[in-house]
């Protein structure tokens, strides 16, 4: 049969609507329990959004609604294969991966976040990722303790 019969776009079209994988991060995959969980369960969203999709009849828009839970799910599947879960920490000596640390800030804000995975962070929720720049100036550190970041310092108040 010709191609001008068929309904399928051509293979330059088609192609397009393969997404390239979402960036990986080159830091250690590190995540909380909860992180873990929740990056399993963004993958089965993304597996349960690809077969919705791909019981579409019409093969071009089949192809476009596929395309991003595919490449969500490699993404998931990668992170669920590197994740190294972390426990939560024995001490709240000092600030490491899973603690909740509540500092101030020379303005007078005081501002709470759990340091968490990469995947996990949500600032907004009062969670960041490890390897933020406040999260790194505060692993290491005991309550008490100033450091600077930028022109602003921060005094640890508080390790949960």
């Amino acid at each position: 049969m010709s191609t001008a019969f068929m309904k399928e776009e051509s293979a330059e079209t088609a192609a397009e609507t393969v997404l390239p994988d979402r960036p990986v991060s080159p830091h250690p995959n590190l995540v909380t329990e909860a992180g873990l969980k929740a990056l399993e369960f963004q993958l089965q969203e993304a597996r349960k959004a690809c077969e919705t999709a791909s019981a579409i009849e019409d093969i071009n828009e089949r192809r476009r609604q596929t395309s991003i839970p595919l490449r969500d799910a490699r993404y998931f599947a990668e992170r669920l294969r590197t994740a190294e879960v972390m426990p939560t920490p024995a001490s709240t000596d000092i600030v490491a991966f899973a603690s909740t640390v509540t500092f101030s800030r020379e303005d007078g804000r005081v501002q709470k976040y759990r340091i968490v995975g990469e995947d996990e962070a949500d600032p907004r929720a009062g969670s960041i990722s490890y390897v933020s720049p406040v999260a790194r100036l505060l692993m290491g550190k005991a309550v008490g303790d100033v450091m600077s970041l930028g022109a602003d310092e921060l005094e640890i108040i508080a390790i949960e």
